[in-house]
């Protein structure tokens, strides 16, 4: 009975998941279209669209064709005021994301976009929408395919979040709550427009729901494509190097097996390098058309480097991207507008760390004590006081029932390959917590938050950090602790609502938000 009541309540919140983020899109597209016909746009640039360079070399070559028009040699269309709608909304980056679909990495800084939302937008256009280039024209019907596909991916992103959070947290009401959080997140008009959030967050978290489940291979595709996607893609390597070396250092100094060692150092490195492969893989093609063929004078400077990675030049020659670059006095504004993720960013890798020193220290080799895991799994990871949740030991019992607890259930995750054992249902029961599952998720996030702090535009961090979990699990926990005022609760959904409304009003008419 209890097996069938907590399929129940997954069941249930799955479809609760799923509503509120088809209500989220919904309600950000309608505020983009609100905001769009009440104001002008600062920039009225985006809408030129010249033809496209004749001698482009297309990585979506199979995809653009060469039947690519601009607004001076595209026939007419039958629907010209709901194409001009489509065209004006796509502003900033989408603006290149819809050119390299349509023609491609024409120029050098181009290639700042990493091509797999440009591919996926030009195989919508020439396949599912193709029936409306007539009425609305080809740059309209690529701008559509862009916004269909970063939304729907959003509401798959929302739904791994939150089987991932089930998994980890042990508590479907708390993975609930932080699901519902990410949805309404301080970056949502990103993940609502053509930009690369929604197409990250669902094969990063994706990804790290089957590499929790234990389908290594499966999870090792899904990860491998956030590398298409961004450039910070190739973090996500880390989770397989922290899997591998917990995994090595069981079978050399605990089982005794050299050649099982062996082969778990190289599936570990295999699976590393098969991640990290399609940024090289891009950088190599970038350096075939930009430096392959021309006389040395015509090099552009990084070919000539010793390691020519465009993307640091581009980002360091185009955007001004650098370490400490962006600490000057005239930057301060921006470094206000990042402080509240910045802030949130901080504070989680704090409370986790405090929880379980000793096992972030030791990145996982050492684990709590039990009575002092114990003690403190029953509410690190947002449960409230007095509520029901699947996972954690009710408050009120004692260290003997909690240990008796325990000993009568099977560890529903392996630590040292975060792999669940029994099914998720069985897992969401299981009150058996290891803090060393947090451990590759912290690292990450932090060196995510030192990156956007000292190297990045500081602005961009609402969006760049938004598509970490621990983000939302912490909130969870602040949303619903009884040890913290409500009003901490109140901030986080003020501070959300607050940059969804600034965020779809300044985005969507060219002002600069983040």
């Amino acid at each position: 009975m209890a097996g069938k009541s907590t399929t129940g309540l997954h069941y249930h919140h799955t479809r609760l998941v799923l509503k509120y983020a088809v209500i989220s899109r919904l309600v950000l597209i309608s505020l983009i279209v609100l905001w769009r016909s009440l104001l002008s746009p600062y920039d009225t640039s985006a809408s030129i669209n010249p033809s496209c360079l004749s001698n482009t070399t297309s990585i979506i070559g199979l995809f653009s064709g060469s039947n690519s028009y601009s607004k001076s040699d595209s026939p007419p269309v039958l629907l010209p005021r709901l194409a001009s709608v489509i065209e004006d909304s796509i502003v900033w980056d989408s603006v290149y994301f819809v050119r390299i679909a349509q023609c491609g990495y024409e120029y050098e800084q181009n290639y700042a976009f990493f091509p797999l939302i440009p591919i996926c937008i030009s195989l919508l256009s020439r396949t599912v929408f193709t029936p409306l280039i007539p009425f609305i024209g080809q740059r309209a019907v690529l701008g559509l395919s862009g916004y269909v596909l970063n939304n729907f991916a959003f509401v798959l992103a929302s739904f791994y979040l939150y089987r991932l959070s089930a998994i980890i947290l042990k508590d479907s009401e708390v993975a609930l709550r932080a699901t519902i959080l990410f949805c309404l997140n301080p970056a949502s008009i990103f993940y609502s427009s053509i930009y690369t959030e929604s197409m990250y967050a669902l094969c990063s978290i994706g990804g790290l729901y089957y590499l929790m489940r234990g389908s290594n291979n499966i999870a090792t595709l899904w990860l491998a494509l956030t590398g298409f996607a961004r450039s910070n893609g190739v973090l996500n390597a880390g989770y397989i190097c922290f899997q591998t070396m917990h995994r090595s250092y069981k079978a050399a100094f605990v089982r005794k097996n050299a050649g099982g060692t062996l082969l778990v150092l190289l599936s570990g490195v295999l699976r590393s390098l098969f991640i990290i492969s399609p940024f090289i893989a891009f950088q190599a093609y970038g350096y075939y058309n930009m430096c392959v063929g021309g006389t040395s004078d015509e090099m552009r400077p990084w070919c000539k480097a010793r390691l020519p990675l465009l993307y640091n030049y581009i980002q360091s020659r185009y955007w001004g991207v650098g370490f400490l670059k962006y600490f000057q006095v005239k930057q301060i504004p921006n470094f206000v507008l990042a402080s509240p993720i910045l802030s949130l960013a901080l504070c989680t890798i704090i409370h986790y760390v405090k929880l379980w020193p000793e096992v972030f220290v030791s990145l996982g080799f050492r684990e709590s004590s039990p009575n002092k895991e114990g003690a403190a799994s029953s509410m690190p990871l947002g449960r409230s006081a007095g509520s029901k949740s699947v996972g954690f030991p009710s408050e009120n019992r004692s260290d003997a029932g909690q240990g008796d607890s325990l000993r009568r259930r099977k560890p529903a995750v392996r630590e040292e390959n975060y792999v669940v054992q029994p099914s998720e249902d069985e897992a969401s029961e299981s009150p058996g917590f290891k803090p060393i599952i947090l451990v590759p998720f912290i690292l990450h996030l932090v060196f995510m938050v030192l990156t956007a702090f000292f190297v990045m535009h500081v602005q961009v961090s609402t969006r760049f950090l938004s598509a970490s979990p621990p983000l939302y699990w912490f909130g969870s926990y602040v949303m619903a602790s009884p040890r913290l005022s409500k009003r901490w609760g109140y901030i986080i959904w003020t501070y959300c609502a607050a940059y969804i409304l600034l965020g779809s009003l300044l985005f969507s008419n060219f002002y600069p938000f983040t």
